[in-house]
């Protein structure tokens, strides 16, 4: 535990949720660092208690300036998997361009990806129900 971080409530409220939206920025071709130790903690609790986030739902997203948003939607995805989650996919890469705050409003296609996205999760959830 790190003094003063909210880990601990965050992935409570994530053990309790039915599904699970993961977001991060890429920088250097990959989530953010602050994702990625996300990430390894949640993987270390994982593996004292298997299965503890088996069936939920999940999906990655990634705002990218250029380049790196498939390594990062992988490295989302690579974590889902390994932990046994259910993984909603979308017409395409799950992912946003633009470079400064809002921009990625701008990105017509990214954006109706992320609505089929939500859509196909909110089925998936419903299903699984």
């Amino acid at each position: 535990m790190i003094a003063g971080d909210d880990f601990t409530a965050i992935f409570a409220a994530i053990c309790h949720a039915d599904g699970l939206l993961l977001g991060s920025p890429v920088y250097s071709a990959d989530v953010s660092a602050k994702m990625k130790a996300f990430l390894e903690r949640a993987a270390v609790i994982v593996a004292s208690s298997p299965g503890l986030l088996r069936y939920k739902v999940a999906a990655g997203v990634t705002a990218v300036r250029r380049g790196g948003g498939l390594s990062a939607v992988d490295t989302l995805n690579h974590f889902f998997l390994n932990k046994e989650m259910i993984v909603a996919g979308s017409t395409y890469w799950n992912m946003v361009y633009g470079r400064n705050i809002g921009e990625v409003n701008d990105d017509t296609e990214g954006v109706n990806n992320m609505r089929n996205l939500g859509r196909n999760m909110a089925w998936l959830l419903r299903k699984l129900g």
